[in-house]
């Protein structure tokens, strides 16, 4: 692949990795050890800044999916400090964490989503974050204004004609696009995506990649994704950071990251 000829996916007012504004992840010292003596994580320092789009690359068993579910704890640190949206996050306790985490969006491989019902009945399950009782359970029962939020949120993915087919009729990238409108039901301040094109072909998770990317300067919100393909580290995000031996091995904006500095962390992928 030549890294020249991929084109940056353009936005107004689009974030760099200058290091202004203020920080929305800060980790220090973090470390994950996992029974049998393997230590994934060893001592990683990191500061992502607002409004940034960032790409944690690195070979298999690199901790790149420890790491990001850390900084909500969804897995556990064994050690280290993590600050997240201005929270202290190894202190917090359960309804802290389910409040920190409510201002979160998140996106996985797996969509997660209730495959029998609606692509907007999905949608209208990320107000829970927000919301709660049966007017969350089902469009049918959804106040009026949520409905309509979630057909706009449906809209703003491509598949507002869509909104009625039950889930397990569409296809693997639009089922992640649903996926994405349900995160973005939630009027998240920073979105994590863990390979969420890992699943799908190439066009689908093109699809899904750019339209993540785009919402995230739409909104002014920081991304932060695990990607598993050299294109989409490059095309999609400001900056690039590499995992290797369990700590940060390279921290570069992406228009400047070489192509050999970049494959050494694809090599197992």
């Amino acid at each position: 692949m030549n890294i020249a000829a991929v084109p940056k996916l353009a936005a107004p007012g689009e974030a760099t990795c200058s290091g202004e504004g203020a920080s929305v992840a800060s980790v220090r010292g973090l470390t994950k050890e996992f029974g049998g003596g393997l230590t994934v994580i060893s001592g990683l320092d990191l500061n992502i800044q607002h409004g940034s789009k960032v790409a944690i690359i690195g070979a298999n068993g690199t901790g790149k999916s420890t790491l990001i579910r850390m900084l909500v704890r969804l897995v556990e640190p064994s050690s280290g400090n993590i600050s997240l949206l201005g929270q202290d996050v190894r202190k917090l306790d359960a309804r802290g964490l389910k409040l920190l985490r409510s201002r979160v969006g998140f996106v996985f491989q797996r969509h997660n989503l209730v495959t029998r019902l609606s692509a907007l009945t999905n949608v209208v399950h990320g107000v829970q974050s927000r919301m709660s009782g049966p007017q969350t359970w089902t469009q049918l029962l959804a106040p009026r204004e949520v409905r309509a939020e979630a057909l706009r949120c449906l809209d703003r993915v491509g598949l507002a004609d869509r909104a009625m087919s039950r889930v397990d009729t569409l296809s693997g990238g639009q089922s992640q696009r649903v996926a994405v409108a349900r995160m973005l039901m939630q009027r998240p301040e920073l979105v994590i995506a863990d390979e969420p094109d890992a699943s799908l072909d190439p066009k689908a998770g093109e699809e899904v990649m750019a339209t993540l990317a785009a919402l995230a300067s739409e909104q002014k919100a920081t991304l932060i994704f695990v990607s598993h393909r050299m294109e989409h580290a490059v095309r999609f995000s400001d900056r690039i950071i590499g995992l290797g031996g369990g700590r940060v091995a390279l921290d570069k904006p992406s228009q400047s990251v070489s192509e050999p500095e970049l494959t050494r962390f694809f090599r197992n992928d």
